[in-house]
């Protein structure tokens, strides 16, 4: 296929148009100028020259101009200066006599406005008159007025560039100077031609970086974008803006690419987790609802008062945990964004603690609050931070353990406020704390084994805390207990003014 041309090679192109036309009017103008030059400083170093051979070398008798003797002074004259031609006029301006050879003279009079003009002092330029050699053609002119009584008998009309003067074309030919300037005139446009693609290669430079970066971003299927460097909006041309707008809409447009993808994994990671996480609770409710119906006449009414509690637990069971699936989903999403207020952590403490209490009660675990006084506001979601708690409180009533107690602390702490929630229950062993907060993973003997709850309260709980720029961090020792701790900007002051 045929590249096509590119902004560079049309640039040089059309700046190498513009320099010959530029050369060609130039040189028509130069010509014309030095034709009108030469002429103007042929007829102003002329202007007496009429005058002088009409004082000097007419030669009059009677009050007539001699015919006779005018011959020989033409043919004299002509031979000092061989580009001027003479011609005697009557005062109408018919051609009475003149030194150019007859067969040449196509005219018989000569238009006398112009030689009017002349002798008037016209000095606006050179003044041009009839050729008598031509019948369309006209040349500058010295002319002078042969005095007669009232008016003058008739004119003298001297033409200073002949036949044989072919132009300017012969004059630059001869000219070494002329010559010499059409040189360095031509050397001129090759140098500005130089310059110019010079200038147009390092405009293009930056051009064919940015078709460059583009196509690179098109076949990295619009996911890589390599920014370019440009200057400060204040400092930046059309071009650098160009970059600049490109490098705006290329990083948006890999930020879109990247949450597309992100949203893709999280709909196929949504399906695997349905999949994996419903397939239990569906499966256990789906084999005692099984078993109801098949041995429904073999079952007492105690036994089948056990398997609708235990076919209960599952469903409910299984609507939490899709409940919290779709949770996680739209925290993974950021379709969930924190919206921060100050607030009393030790409050939220309290408060929950307290309505923590009767469900713990009931599992024999006591719950105790460890706050310090004067504990400055934290700068959080409140409802977010309520409900990692109440996953964590969740946990620990379920594993503390019959007799079991579970603390709940906040202390400040370098611009923060810690919070803790620590049980003394089973504990976590060593090679499995580090992955407790995996949707994936259950640790070994880590459910509760009469709700069958693994659940994904601690996924919710991190996922939550990393929207607010916090970590949740386990420690734990098997026997003893656990503790989960995280840590809460403290509210910024607000100065009255």
């Amino acid at each position: 296929m045929k590249r096509p041309r590119t902004l560079y090679v049309r640039l040089a192109v059309s700046l190498l148009g513009l320099l010959v036309l530029l050369g060609v009017a130039l040189g028509a103008v130069t010509a014309i100028a030095a034709d009108l030059y030469q002429q103007e400083v042929a007829q102003r170093l002329n202007r007496d020259l009429a005058a002088s051979i009409v004082e000097q070398s007419l030669p009059m008798r009677d009050g007539t101009v001699d015919r006779e003797a005018l011959d020989d002074i033409f043919h004299s004259l002509m031979l000092v200066n061989p580009r001027i031609e003479i011609y005697l006029l009557d005062r109408d301006g018919a051609i009475l006599a003149f030194s150019a050879p007859a067969a040449r003279v196509v005219r018989t009079r000569v238009d006398l406005t112009p030689i009017r003009q002349f002798l008037a002092g016209d000095t606006g330029g050179p003044i041009v008159g009839d050729d008598p050699r031509s019948a369309t053609r006209r040349k500058v002119f010295s002319a002078a007025a042969i005095p007669a009584g009232a008016g003058p008998a008739g004119y003298l009309y001297v033409v200073l560039q002949s036949e044989q003067y072919a132009g300017v074309a012969e004059l630059l030919g001869s000219s070494y100077v002329l010559r010499l300037a059409a040189l360095a005139a031509g050397l001129a446009v090759l140098a500005t031609l130089g310059a110019g693609l010079l200038v147009f290669r390092r405009l293009t430079r930056r051009i064919r970086r940015l078709s460059s970066a583009m196509e690179d971003f098109e076949r990295s299927g619009f996911t890589i974008h390599h920014v370019l460097p440009s200057p400060p909006p204040t400092a930046a041309d059309e071009i650098d803006h160009l970059v600049l707008v490109f490098n705006r809409l290329a990083h948006r447009n890999v930020q879109q690419m990247q949450r597309l993808r992100e949203g893709d994994a999280l709909r196929r990671e949504l399906v695997a987790n349905v999949s994996h996480d419903l397939r239990t609770p569906l499966a256990s409710l789906r084999g005692y609802l099984e078993t109801l119906k098949l041995r429904d006449d073999a079952l007492s009414a105690a036994e089948r008062r056990d398997y609708v509690d235990v076919a209960e637990r599952q469903s409910r069971r299984l609507g939490r945990l899709v409940g919290e699936l779709f949770e996680l989903a739209k925290l993974d999403a950021r379709e969930t964004q924190p919206e921060p207020e100050p607030f009393a952590v030790d409050e939220l403490l309290q408060d929950l603690a307290q309505k923590f209490r009767l469900p713990a009660a009931r599992r024999g675990v006591r719950i105790e609050t460890e706050l310090s006084e004067g504990a400055p506001s934290v700068w959080a979601d409140i409802g977010l931070i309520e409900r990692v708690l109440e996953n964590l409180l969740d946990n620990a009533i379920r594993h503390a353990g019959e007799g079991g107690e579970i603390r709940l602390a906040a202390h400040p702490a370098s611009g923060t406020v810690e919070v803790r929630v620590s049980d003394t229950g089973r504990g976590i062993p060593p090679r499995e704390l580090p992955r407790i907060f995996d949707r994936h993973h259950q640790v070994d003997d880590f459910h509760d084994d009469r709700t069958g709850r693994a659940g994904l309260g601690l996924a919710i709980a991190k996922r939550i805390l990393e929207l607010h720029g916090s970590a949740i961090e386990a420690t734990s020792a098997p026997g003893v207990g656990t503790t989960f701790a995280f840590a809460l900007p403290v509210a910024p002051t607000v100065t009255n003014m």
